[in-house]
């Protein structure tokens, strides 16, 4: 059975950095594709970025682009997003997804999802 377990959640002010951590297991991944994904109340899920497990290439939402970086760490099955210089609409449920979508934007291509964690930015 996959399980997907997100961590690093938490409360910061803005312009500060958290690291969120999605520990896998039941699955390896080769070929799948880890994505961080992001919802706010009253909002649809968002996309914001994914890995592809074997060679490592990344794609992120424009939102998040050069102040979010997701990495892995293959010994550890564990999946990484790093945010840094967050600001107040960065505040969401933040979800790990792992899968093999045709495009790995779109949240419901995805098999697996982690329970999410809560991120609060203030201002």
């Amino acid at each position: 059975q996959v399980q997907l377990v997100e961590s690093g959640g938490g409360l910061v002010q803005a312009g500060g950095s958290l690291r969120l951590s999605c520990a896998a297991s039941g699955r390896t991944f080769g070929s799948d594709v880890l994505g961080w994904f992001r919802q706010a109340p009253g909002k649809e899920r968002e996309f914001v970025a994914a890995l592809r497990w074997n060679g490592g290439s990344t794609v992120y939402a424009d939102s998040v682009k050069g102040r979010f970086t997701i990495s892995r760490d293959n010994a550890k099955n564990t999946v990484y997003l790093q945010m840094n210089t967050l600001k107040p609409e960065d505040t969401a449920v933040y979800y790990c997804a792992a899968g093999n979508p045709i495009a790995a934007v779109t949240w419901y291509q995805y098999g697996y999802w982690g329970q999410g964690t809560q991120v609060t930015v203030s201002s």
